[in-house]
């Protein structure tokens, strides 16, 4: 694995304009930057990263049986007791889920090391799955990558053929999410248009324009009731609103199903770490409360059970500017997992963070951001990959 330097196309914005990528640039910044492109071998894919997607996610469904037995470790990952039955029936029912990222730490000669698993409401799709493999085509033809380079990117197929089966048994999906955000409103449009190509019938919403009837189905604007709902807002939120305890007893089929929230939550770590010590792709992780925290000694990263991009997070190690980085944020108050450093590699003046999509509970591709902090953020640049031929 290693960073190669490429002239940007002087179209590209152009491009993405046309392909519908509205958020190459955020916050008066690029967002896309293809000045530089990740090139790694094939056995570095198939043995370094796909492999172990497919063997953590199994050891992920895995820990949901654990989880959903469990009412102690719910409440330790501060899943709301009145769901704990909810969760667990979600569960047992084999509800279907869509999608989820890995987020590694790997640099092509160590064991790629599982940092957290974006379970619920993961974004940076649409650059991962359709404009990263646009760039490699437009490299491919323009003759600067050879013709036989290849991507790890099968995201877009897989997700047409989830919807395709999620929407035998659907006359429509309704796609919600908070449209006034750029990225939410972009990735939700691109799933809908997934699922306009595998033959389903689709309508997009904001999720203040939700109802509920008298029959607890989630209904839309026009009080039409929803028999599927894919919503890019995070399960951890929806179940401590108002309308949260509807999820209980809806017959609409909500994706991500609510089994999801022992998934969506940095309590994972210290689960899989319990069930599996020494896993290689694993890190030693514990909740901050556990008397085993204390053998990380002065080199660990102590992350919210429930937070988002970064946020609130604080890495602690003698190798960083200071010994420590403090990230600011509204999480927190539900509790931390402590995790035992293992920084992101570092190319050139920049921390690379692997992303690694499973699609319908299979391995399905990769998006690499990169940041000049050692924490990922929403600001955090993605960086196109190719496979060396």
């Amino acid at each position: 694995m290693k960073r190669v330097a490429f002239e940007e196309r002087h179209d590209w914005k152009q491009q993405a304009e046309e392909l519908g990528f509205s958020c190459h640039t955020m916050y008066g910044e690029r967002y896309w930057d293809e000045r530089k492109a990740y090139e790694l071998t094939l056995p570095e894919i198939e043995n370094d990263i796909e492999d172990p997607t497919a063997n953590l996610l199994d050891l992920c469904y895995s820990a949901v049986n654990e989880i959903v037995r469990d009412t102690a470790l719910m409440r330790r990952m501060a899943i709301p007791d009145e769901f704990h039955a909810a969760v667990r029936d979600s569960w047992h029912r084999r509800d279907l889920d869509l999608y989820g990222r890995f987020d590694f730490a790997y640099d092509g000669n160590s064991p790629a090391k599982l940092l957290e698993f974006n379970a619920d409401t993961p974004t940076s799709l649409y650059e991962s799955s359709v404009f990263q493999w646009n760039w490699l085509e437009v490299m491919k033809e323009r003759g600067r990558l050879s013709a036989d380079a290849d991507q790890f990117n099968s995201i877009h197929e897989k997700l047409v053929d989830a919807f395709r089966h999620i929407g035998q048994n659907s006359p429509a999906i309704h796609f919600s999410a908070i449209l006034d955000n750029d990225e939410d409103r972009m990735t939700l449009e691109y799933l809908a248009d997934c699922a306009v190509q595998a033959g389903c019938e689709v309508a997009t919403l904001d999720m203040s324009r939700i109802g509920v009837d008298g029959d607890d189905w989630f209904v839309d604007e026009n009080d039409l009731r929803m028999s599927t709902m894919f919503k890019l807002y995070p399960l951890e939120d929806m179940v401590r609103e108002d309308f949260g305890s509807r999820l209980i007893t809806t017959p609409t089929r909500i994706l991500e199903p609510l089994w999801k929230l022992t998934l969506s939550n940095k309590g994972l770590l210290p689960v899989l770490w319990d069930m599996k010590p020494g896993h290689g792709n694993l890190l030693p992780a514990y909740f901050s409360d556990d008397p085993r925290a204390r053998t990380l000694g002065d080199s660990y990263v102590r992350k919210p059970l429930l937070s988002r991009e970064g946020a609130n997070v604080t890495i602690v190690d003698p190798s960083v500017e200071g010994g420590r980085i403090d990230v600011e944020g509204p999480y927190g108050s539900e509790g931390f997992i402590v995790q035992q450093t293992h920084l992101l590699p570092k190319f050139g003046d920049d921390w690379a963070v692997i992303g690694s999509w499973v699609i319908a509970g299979s391995p399905a591709g990769i998006g690499i951001r990169e940041d000049c902090s050692p924490v990922t953020r929403n600001s955090s640049r993605f960086v196109p990959h190719y496979i060396r031929a």
